[in-house]
């Protein structure tokens, strides 16, 4: 059995993530949760690099990724880890409050696993993110290396 691994969030609102990260723990998940600002910061975690530097945890479970951030955008940032092929089996959850077209065009263009617009109202955001976190976390099972 293999360890169990991070689930990283990705979230520069402080509200939103700490909504996110208390449905993800109401949900019993065993997984433990990083929470990272904006873009740069995702990568760094990714690649084990700046602040993250010698981390031993392997690659996350899941990343929940929001579309509007500072520094790096979420699409960007997609864009990034699926054109390097370690990444490409990661799971990515697009969580943000565009409704835009294009971005929901781009997402899946670019990768993305799942797209979910997060809800206005704060119970069904939070009813969402604890379903979110229950499929990645603990059903869906990445492919097995070739």
């Amino acid at each position: 059995m293999s360890a169990i691994r991070t689930i990283l969030l990705a979230e520069d609102s402080p509200a939103d993530a700490e909504m996110a990260i208390d449905a993800l723990r109401e949900a019993h998940l065993a997984n433990p949760i990083v929470h990272v600002e904006d873009g740069v910061e995702v990568l760094d975690y990714l690649y084990a690099r700046g602040p993250w530097a010698g981390r031993r945890d392997g690659m996350p479970s899941v990343l929940l990724l929001d579309i509007k951030m500072p520094r790096m955008d979420g699409l960007e940032v997609l864009q990034k880890i699926r054109a390097d092929e370690q990444f490409q089996r990661l799971p990515i959850v697009i969580l943000s409050s565009s409704r835009e077209e294009s971005d929901l065009a781009r997402s899946w263009d670019l990768g993305v696993n799942a797209y979910v617009v997060k809800p206005v109202d704060v119970d069904q955001f939070f009813n969402a993110i604890k379903t979110l976190g229950t499929f990645w976390a603990v059903i869906n099972q990445p492919p097995a290396e070739d």
